[in-house]
């Protein structure tokens, strides 16, 4: 019998794929403003520059260099620059249309849905994620899976990021729960883990692409369906 009595989820790249609905948006957007027509050669270069320059603005709002706005209104001007074009307007048209758009996809990670019906038989499930409350329960809505959790808790929400301890304290506070009832399944090493780890809660690293690492983990799985084995 398991010792948890709850499963602390992350969002993105965790349960939702980013990757794929991003791809997804980013080829649509591609196409409807002719983005070949003004200077990208491709939707290839664009995915890729998009991937280099979103992950490392992601990194620093996780580590508390920027702020969100950041990310929201830069963002996509960064990308344009670096593909050899300066053009803010367009770049906040593509912000827009890429925030509207994206959190529609509904692409999951391999054994999402699976695994969720397994635990969500047993156990209390929560959401811990630090992307933006405006778009989270979109998408949960949009692919299929918001009524496997009790609540979402965004860092805007409990009023701190991960990897502060304190939005992990908070949620399991206000569900009743103590840190060694829980276990957190994340697939970022600092927010997740780190985090997680900061609030005494165990944790399982989410490594698809079998990252080659040195931080401390309870336990490491490649596929979701490896948490039948631990939970």
């Amino acid at each position: 019998m398991s010792v948890y009595k709850c499963v602390l989820f992350d969002l993105d790249h965790t349960l939702w794929d980013y990757e794929t609905n991003s791809a997804a948006t980013l080829r649509e957007l591609f196409i409807y403003h002719r983005l070949n027509e003004k200077g990208i050669s491709s939707f290839e270069d664009l995915f890729t520059t998009f991937v280099e320059i979103n992950t490392h603005l992601w990194d620093q709002y996780d580590t508390g260099k920027i702020h969100k706005d950041v990310i929201r209104f830069e963002r996509f001007h960064k990308i344009l620059l670096a593909l050899g074009i300066d053009d803010y307007d367009l770049s906040l048209t593509l912000s827009n249309d890429y925030v509207s758009e994206s959190p529609k996809k509904g692409a999951l990670m391999p054994n999402a849905i699976a695994i969720l019906d397994h635990l969500k038989a047993n156990y209390p499930l929560y959401i811990i994620t630090n992307g933006f409350e405006e778009i989270q329960s979109t998408k949960l809505t949009s692919s299929g899976i918001i009524h496997y959790f009790e609540s979402v808790v965004t860092s805007a929400r409990a009023g701190h990021k991960k990897p502060a301890k304190e939005i992990f304290e908070f949620t399991l506070a206000e569900n009743g729960f103590s840190a060694s009832e829980a276990i957190m399944v994340g697939d970022n090493l600092l927010t997740d883990i780190a985090g997680a780890r900061n609030a005494s809660i165990a944790t399982v690293y989410f490594n698809p692409n079998k990252i080659v690492h040195q931080e401390k983990v309870d336990y490491e799985i490649q596929d979701l369906m490896e948490l039948k084995n631990i939970i």
